[in-house]
């Protein structure tokens, strides 16, 4: 993920600092063309972090009682004394609150009977991880120094360097992270593509090794068709790419009786963002300051976190819906991207930008 100052701020204020992060920064980006060749640059540097290392590093704060793995939710009961929580398999839990922090499919949103359901906004993202070992040396210079994209007609990836697991610096391992947005071609349907060499249909996100080889050559095939060559080596380097079907999601208020709700659970804006880790933090901060005041009755104190992040959620999906644009779903609306982006390239400013401020 790219950290962003709410990123620091949130993880000071759970009383995890990030000195001791391993961080990797890149120096700006660059926008390289069918050819292969950099058409722009920017200097912007940042700083990125595996969500793996900062999940471990929040975990690792926690005493290990506080943490029920595999204990499913099957519904709650709430009322004026606090809620109960009951769990699959037996057993509940009692609390003053109940949050509901559990992503797109939110099983605390569906108890709650909220109508809504997420959308899907027309397109799927292929992502890869590849070892820079594996990429051609021409590629692996254009790729892992900066943050990296590409302007397919109607479609756009992006790349940029991430640690491997389980290396610690000096002599750290990097791989290439990838994203690739494209609709879904005219032949498929999103229904085909999720359906597994075993069968079986998946609805939110196929796993990556049932992926149906007929699928498999056709992504690869048109990534060399289509793609800047540097990226088209990565596809092909990936041999189990994700599918991930992109949706859009804003719930209609974030707190309800004695239950609230953060991050993905609330709202779920695109990818482009690249906030989705900084939203919910955000979201648990305010959460935690809504309740610094103890006299506050819960009800009240909920009601203050909805009123402070509400309008946030809403604005950064209609932002991340608004960046999906430039994935087009007709011949006419390709047109159309294709001479926006390219005025985009021609007439952006090169400013360079100050080092994102450590965290202190």
């Amino acid at each position: 993920m790219v950290t962003h100052p709410g990123f620091h701020l949130a993880m000071a204020k759970a009383g995890v600092g990030t000195q001791t992060m391993r961080f990797l920064e890149v120096t700006g980006r660059a926008v390289y063309g069918r050819d292969g060749s950099c058409m722009q640059t920017l200097d912007l540097p940042q700083r990125l972090v595996a969500w793996g290392q900062i999940h471990a590093f929040l975990a690792g704060h926690l005493r290990s009682t506080r943490i029920l793995s595999g204990r499913a939710l099957t519904h709650f009961r709430q009322d004026e004394a606090g809620v109960t929580a009951f769990l699959e398999g037996g057993g509940e839990l009692e609390g003053d609150l109940l949050v509901g922090a559990d992503g797109l499919r939110s099983k605390v949103r569906e108890l709650l009977g909220i109508a809504q359901k997420p959308l899907y906004a027309g397109y799927v993202a292929w992502r890869g991880l590849v070892d820079e070992r594996a990429l051609p040396a021409g590629s692996r210079e254009d790729l892992m120094s900066r943050f990296t994209f590409g302007f397919p007609p109607g479609e756009q990836i992006l790349g940029y360097p991430v640690i491997g697991r389980g290396v610690s610096s000096p002599g750290v391992r990097r791989f290439l992270n990838y994203v690739w947005y494209r609709p879904v071609s005219r032949h498929r349907t999103l229904a085909d593509m999720l359906t597994g060499s075993d069968g079986n249909q998946y609805h939110d996100g196929i796993p990556p090794k049932l992926l149906r080889p007929d699928i498999l050559a056709e992504i690869r095939a048109d990534a060399a068709k289509v793609l800047p060559p540097q990226f088209a080596d990565a596809v092909a380097g990936t041999a189990h790419p994700l599918l991930q079907p992109i949706f859009d999601f804003a719930a209609p208020a974030m707190t309800f009786g004695r239950v609230a709700l953060i991050g993905d659970a609330a709202f779920v804006a695109r990818p482009h963002c690249g906030m989705g880790v900084t939203k919910a933090l955000e979201d648990a901060v305010a959460l935690s300051e809504a309740f610094s005041n103890g006299s506050l009755p819960v009800a009240q104190a909920l009601a203050r976190y909805g009123a402070v992040r509400l309008e946030t959620g809403r604005a950064l999906v209609r932002h991340a819906q608004e960046l999906g644009n430039c994935i087009a779903q007709t011949p006419v609306e390709v047109e159309t991207v294709q001479a926006e982006v390219d005025h985009l390239i021609r007439n952006v400013a090169v400013a360079p930008a100050a080092p994102p401020a450590r965290a202190s």
